[in-house]
């Protein structure tokens, strides 16, 4: 079939005029490029549940395939879920595009499936409906949400009973299910009023205060130093609100907001990626906290999962990275933690090794999973069931799960956090920074880089696989002048030596490579789960005997550091 005929098929069974349009048009241009691209394949869940551009097609974000996801979402609910139909749905949109649109197909579907859904009557951002699948004992939940995203952006974050994202095998389940559903005018729905009359749309928006009660409780002890002022931004997404009113009730009421980043709008006006991690998305929040002369400057990203935090230290603000506040995080709780059963912490694969020195320290267990919060809470689930207490979970793109009350990352309960230990540090005479080299100093200190590589085009997906397949075909023996001892292949599940090739036992199947080098140095590579990007994590060891001398491990880091992004990066362009 040609793209044409995809698109005219597309356009007979389309509910939406606007997307109706828009195939049309690029029909009537002949546009096949654009027409390919959009019938390249249908949506896949990937690190976050379905995530893709806005418009027209099977590789987009429409009514369409939301509608298709929802009714293969309760279908799989259905069977796998006996009581599904007695425990009900929760369902949050936040303040993008069409999530509005989204919210309402997916209520309509779910409740003719049999399904009450609750519903928050507004905006919510991610962390409270996380929080209330698990509160009200769902039997899953739906996010509407693209996180941090450009705002051409929208996606389908889908939750199961336990709380977590899904993972295998019930997002092949959902997927199967997917691909039996009926055109679009064959799936069953309520309308909203017929939907609220035989009670099956039911409010949830008491959930908010629960929420902000048990996030607030983290923080068991009075602030120690009321005058700790912070700078805030919501970066125009759905978190101010809940920002205020939990850190408010754990006694920190100097907060001072960026006013045009307070308001929800997804078009994110002020905003080139309402990104925290990209270079020039905090300028507004760091600008406030140079003129209030705040403490700390805080960014959620839009949707309320992810937290940046710049400190004021001796230079002016620094921005700590998302290792750092990892780091920071897990150390606290570790040491506060009192009651029996071993404490685990969990990050990343991509994440700084530091936390297995910090956590071994304590006498706590470290495991390391796939990217992914929904790898993180699935193994603390499957780890407590043993026995062991989880206490926090991180990956460093600025995730953080410090409390079982969410099983996913919150960057509000995450501020609260590192709000209360700067507070406790300011009564000190200290900062966050002077903890973090305090923890560089004991445990030993790594430099780190992230570089991406942004790809565009029907064929970016592809192009990006094989890169990582020629990487993992011929691996390098050396990366910037160190000794590759051990490559792990997530996706072929194998772990490679210059002496042999064996399984690599017990991991979840990824498209993810880890170089590990003589001296404790790592690289990874991998493609973006939730954008066509292909990233690289580069970690270079300070030598143990340097310990304790900051100033030369960051020299010495850096310079191994420096040398292995150029080999690496530049070698998979032609590897």
């Amino acid at each position: 079939m040609s793209p044409i005929d995809k698109a005219q098929s597309w356009i007979a069974m389309d509910p939406d005029p606007e997307t109706q349009r828009e195939l049309k048009a690029l029909i009537d241009r002949r546009d096949l490029a654009a027409l390919e691209e959009r019938f390249a394949g249908p949506l896949q869940f990937g690190t976050a549940g379905l995530r893709g551009l806005l418009g027209a097609g099977p590789s987009r974000m429409n009514r369409l395939t939301v509608a298709q996801a929802t009714a293969g979402f309760c279908a799989w609910l259905k069977r796998e879920i006996p009581d599904a139909v007695s425990r009900g749905l929760c369902v949050g949109r936040d303040a993008r595009p069409k999530s509005d649109v989204f919210e309402r197909e997916l209520i309509e579907i779910a409740t003719a499936a049999g399904i009450p859904v609750w519903r928050f009557s507004d905006l919510v951002p991610t962390p409270v409906l996380a929080f209330a699948v698990l509160e009200l004992r769902a039997a899953g939940g739906v996010m509407i949400t693209a996180s941090h995203n450009p705002p051409g952006y929208n996606g389908y974050k889908v939750y199961w009973e336990n709380g977590a994202q899904i993972i295998p095998p019930n997002d092949q389940g959902i997927a199967d299910e997917i691909e039996r559903c009926p055109s679009y005018d064959r799936i069953p729905r309520l309308s909203i009023d017929e939907a609220r009359r035989r009670e099956l749309l039911r409010d949830a928006d008491e959930l908010r205060e629960r929420y902000v009660a048990r996030i607030a409780a983290v923080v068991h002890d009075a602030p120690p130093s009321a005058d700790l002022r912070i700078a805030y931004t919501a970066l125009h997404g759905v978190a101010e609100d809940t920002f205020r009113r939990v850190l408010s009730r754990a006694g920190f009421e100097d907060i001072h907001s960026v006013a045009e980043q307070a308001r929800p709008d997804g078009r994110f006006p002020t905003l080139g990626f309402p990104n925290p991690e990209e270079p020039g998305t905090m300028d507004r929040v760091l600008a406030l906290a140079q003129e209030i002369d705040a403490d700390l400057a805080i960014a959620n990203d839009p949707d309320g999962d992810r937290v940046a935090v710049s400190v004021r230290g001796p230079q002016g603000l620094e921005s700590l990275s998302g290792n750092d506040i990892g780091v920071l995080l897990a150390n606290d709780l570790l040491e506060r933690h009192r009651g029996s059963g071993q404490p685990v912490v969990i990050s990343t694969l991509v994440s700084s090794p530091m936390l297995g020195p910090v956590a071994g320290s304590h006498g706590a267990r470290w495991e390391q999973t796939l990217t992914g919060h929904k790898w993180i809470q699935n193994r603390a689930l499957a780890l407590e069931a043993q026995g062991y207490v989880y206490l926090f979970g991180y990956e460093e793109a600025l995730g953080y799960a410090p409390s079982t009350a969410v099983r996913d990352k919150d960057g509000i309960s995450s501020a609260l956090l590192l709000v209360d230990i700067a507070a406790r540090l300011k009564a000190l005479n200290a900062t966050l920074l002077d903890a973090r080299d305090r923890l560089c100093r004991k445990h030993g200190f790594f430099a780190e880089r992230q570089v991406s590589v942004r790809f565009e085009g029907a064929d970016a997906k592809a192009r990006m696989n094989a890169i990582v397949d020629r990487c993992r075909d011929d691996p390098p023996s050396s990366i910037g002048g160190q000794a590759v001892v051990r490559m792990l292949d997530f996706e072929r599940q194998l772990q490679w030596t210059p002496l042999a090739v064996s399984p690599l036992i017990g991991r979840a199947a990824s498209n993810l490579l880890v170089f590990e080098m003589q001296g404790g140095h790592r690289a990874m590579m991998r493609p973006s789960g939730t954008e066509p990007k292909l990233k690289y994590y580069l970690y270079a060891a300070a030598p143990a005997r340097l310990r304790g001398d900051l100033a030369e491990s960051k020299k010495q880091a850096g310079a191994v550091l420096e040398q292995m992004v150029e080999d690496l990066v530049s070698a998979s362009n032609d590897c």
